[in-house]
């Protein structure tokens, strides 16, 4: 007999990974064990002849890759965190040695020419690079007749020489300076008051500038939107929804309040379009009394809250939902002496405050001073009931109130005093600026079918435009039913008592809804417009969130 054919040696694939495996044909006893003990073939078609052990392994295999990439994602995710930890604290200390810099100016007298003879040897050679950002280029030689400028220099070569991180980022350093000049002395500045600082530049860069849409008001008929169906998320909550806000930094971005106490942080995912729960932190009082209002800080980290002053609880907290902490922290301040306080609204101006109105008729200002919020009572006596919503003007330092006595008042704040008042023919329960032109606001009425009133702040009493919808469930318009207007100005969207989303057009000259768009199974209370997405998401009495893609 001949000697047998020499066996092949198998193929070894690799995976994903990089780790190989040799692929075996499932066979009875020994051999279908060996088969399902290593990772099959996932590249065989349809008509091949493969047994179901493979098939089962080979699922085994992929999901064991898919938590091996989530694993390795939540690591990168956490070394991100940390390296930009680390970077934020380099700056803060950068920002302070900066505040502390004009002091050797002072004595540029006693210093006249020693620093520029040392400067030459061991100064240049090292710190070449950090040299780059400034105006003058690194001559000794040529700096020698002019001792002052070179004094004033000399800190940037010693210190960054201290702490080689703030290199990678020499962008925000000028905004920075500028920033920390007016509080010099607070040397010790937190962490969190040199990001505000860092922020403070790109808040002026993404201001939108004044558009002039009067003369489009009532003049045409609407333009109807075309909306793709939109889908339904649940809330996480377990009683009903209070407050929907998006992000002012990231508006993919979006938390939302509820009676549970509890405030839940969302993700807008594009594909769908849906939403990705992203976590939930409890925002009880410490009498245990849910939110009655939340506001974004404009950087985009925190969130505020605010309660009630009855039972001497404590009326705004704050947290960052960005972080991992989550720590709710309870503001020392109680300027409100009662009741509920009905909103909360951060002012559009470069300074961070922002305005609370409450039922004890009050509208308080509230300002960012050497890391802590200190309180001013604007007025308490203008409004005869309670304060319904507060909001400011961009073009200048003007703070509208609104309440159930049905005033609008304006109140200048750079000059102290009343600027306008305005009485009209229902209660008054917000108000909000049109994010284009910036002498346009709405008003939220009680009326039936004139829940909206849009007015030009120059007119002062003259209502320019009027909307309203009849609702076939209920005739009361209620408080938690609020607006929200377009990223162009030109629409407004409105919760309803029924499941509907009522869409406005203020260049239609009627004064019904341009269209009604399905939304949920029970009452809309307010549906926001995202600033760079075609998206609308919406809360409603039935516990979910909506979100509806528009074109």
């Amino acid at each position: 007999m001949g000697d047998p054919p020499a066996l092949k040696r198998p193929k070894l694939e690799k995976d994903d990974n990089g780790s190989t495996y040799c692929p075996r044909p499932a066979s009875n006893g020994a051999g279908a064990t060996a088969a399902s003990a290593a990772p099959p073939r996932d590249d065989v078609e349809e008509g091949d002849d493969i047994s179901e052990e493979a098939v089962v392994s080979l699922i085994a295999h992929r999901e064991r890759d898919v938590e091996r990439c989530k694993l390795k994602l939540l690591q990168y995710q956490s070394l991100l965190d940390t390296a930009e930890m680390k970077l934020e604290e380099a700056q803060s200390r950068l920002a302070r040695f900066r505040d502390r810099k004009p002091a050797p100016s002072r004595s540029e007298p006693k210093l006249p020419t020693p620093p520029i003879q040392r400067d030459p040897k061991p100064s240049p050679p090292p710190n070449q690079r950090d040299l780059k950002p400034s105006p003058q280029p690194p001559m000794p030689e040529k700096k020698a007749p002019s001792p002052a400028p070179q004094q004033l220099a000399r800190p940037q070569l010693v210190i960054p020489g201290t702490s080689n991180r703030p290199a990678p980022r020499p962008e925000p350093m000028p905004g920075l300076k500028k920033a920390a000049a007016p509080s010099s002395s607070l040397s010790g500045a937190l962490p969190e008051r040199s990001r505000k600082e860092e922020k403070k530049p790109k808040r002026k860069i993404e201001q939108k500038e004044h558009q002039n849409l009067i003369p489009n008001v009532k003049k045409s008929s609407a333009t109807v939107l075309k909306f793709q169906g939109g889908n339904l998320v649940s809330s996480q909550h377990r009683r009903k929804l209070r407050c929907l806000e998006l992000c002012p930094a990231n508006d993919q971005l979006v938390v939302i309040s509820a009676l549970d106490g509890l405030v839940t942080l969302w993700q807008v995912e594009t594909r769908g379009p849906s939403l990705s729960f992203r976590g939930k932190t409890d925002f009880f009082s410490p009498k245990h009394r849910w939110p009655e209002d939340i506001a974004w800080h404009p950087d985009g980290e925190t969130i505020f809250a605010v309660y009630t002053a009855d039972n001497d609880d404590s009326q705004v907290s704050m947290t960052n939902l960005i972080s991992g902490q989550r720590k709710v922290t309870f503001l020392p301040e109680k300027p409100h002496t009662k009741g509920i306080i009905n909103n909360i609204s951060f002012m559009p101006w470069f300074d961070s405050c922002f305005v609370t109105g409450g039922s004890d008729h009050a509208v308080i200002i509230w300002e960012d001073k050497d890391d802590s919020w200190k309180t001013k009572r604007l007025h308490k006596d203008f409004h005869s009931s309670a304060v319904m919503g507060v909001a400011g003007l961009q073009q200048k330092k003007t703070i509208l109130s609104v309440g159930c006595d049905k005033k609008i008042i304006g109140f200048d704040l750079s000059a102290g005093r009343t600027e306008f008042k305005n009485l009209i023919d229902s209660k008054c329960m917000s108000v909000l600026a049109n994010p284009c032109d910036f002498n346009l606001y709405m008003v939220q009425t009680g009326a039936p079918g004139r829940q909206l009133r849009l007015f030009d702040v120059r007119l002062r009493q003259t209502e320019v435009h009027a909307f309203g919808w009849k609702q076939e469930s209920s005739e009361s318009q209620s408080a938690l039913i609020n607006q929200s207007w377009s990223p162009d100005g030109w629409y407004v969207s409105s919760g309803s008592a029924d499941p509907v989303i009522q869409i406005f057009d203020i260049r239609h000259h009627g004064q019904n809804p341009c269209q009604s768009v399905q939304a949920h199974q029970k009452r809309v209370f307010k549906a926001v417009w995202h600033q760079t997405l075609p998206y609308l998401t919406s809360i409603s009495s039935d516990l979910n969130i909506g979100i509806h893609r528009y074109s």
